[in-house]
């Protein structure tokens, strides 16, 4: 692999660490605590600073803003971190911030994470892996989203919110409770309208899968006992591991609300 490369108009401080052919374009600005992995690439007017590490092959595109101070009244200038996986792409725009002491002191991003433009992932957020975040998505502070979870584009995340592994968020809706994973939901504010089959099917879930998990939803949210008491059910009597992910999700809720079905809604086919 070449060499890193810096374009003679771009600005790397002393410090930076830059992986073997890295390309950093005119006008970006890599600050002196950045690790840059092999062959990541700032096209151009990008900037990344902080205690910010970009994972392998991962490409930022013009006006994204990495590492920068967290959006956060009570941030005292504490060193905390950011951390992006690889292959990753960072589309126009994107803002992502560093964690605080009133978190984990840190951001996590994890491998072959798509944003799109001006997306915002703000301070000691969470994402999985494969995470899909169309354009101007934004999630507030503490928000965990897990593998293969899709956000449409302008759609909106209340602090502390956790969504579930290969669920789906409507675009332009706000969601201010737990999304269980598989889930699919969309409105303002946000209500489950079913499961996430089409990004199930689009995965290769077997149909004994999506059977399984079709059934356990409708455990799930019917109408006897509390959902804590349905989930806990479900994990001693379905072995499935997807309806045991689902189910343990809502176990290990901490108490905190989740987003429900519409009442009257019906789950798609």
């Amino acid at each position: 692999m070449p060499p890193a490369f810096v374009h003679p108009l771009a600005l790397v401080e002393n410090g930076a660490e830059l992986g073997a052919g890295t390309v950093v374009g005119p006008f970006c600005h890599v600050g002196r605590d950045v690790v840059l992995r092999d062959g990541v690439e700032l096209i151009s007017h990008a900037i990344v600073v902080g205690h910010t590490t970009i994972g392998a092959r991962t490409r930022i595109f013009p006006f994204a803003s990495i590492g920068h101070s967290p959006q956060d009244r009570k941030y005292a200038g504490e060193a905390s971190t950011l951390e992006i996986g690889a292959d990753c792409i960072i589309r126009e725009g994107v803002t992502i911030n560093p964690g605080t002491a009133g978190g984990r002191m840190a951001t996590d991003i994890g491998d072959r994470c798509t944003l799109l433009a001006q997306a915002h992932v703000a301070h000691d957020c969470r994402l999985g892996d494969d995470v899909l975040l169309a354009n101007n998505v934004l999630l507030a502070g503490h928000v965990e989203v897990g593998d293969h979870a899709v956000l449409g584009g302008g759609a909106a995340v209340q602090q502390f919110v956790r969504i579930g592994a290969h669920a789906f968020l409507g675009g332009l809706s706000g969601l201010e409770s737990y999304l269980i994973p598989f889930g699919f939901a969309v409105g303002n504010r946000a209500e489950l309208t079913g499961l996430n089959l089409v990004g199930m099917r689009r995965r290769g879930f077997s149909r004994e899968s999506i059977d399984a998990l079709r059934a356990a939803y409708r455990l799930l949210f019917a109408p006897e006992r509390t959902l804590r008491d349905r989930a806990e059910e479900i994990l001693r009597n379905v072995a499935s591991p997807e309806v045991q992910q689902l189910a343990r999700f809502v176990t290990d809720g901490n108490n905190r609300s989740f987003c429900l079905p519409r009442e009257s809604g019906e789950m798609p086919e």
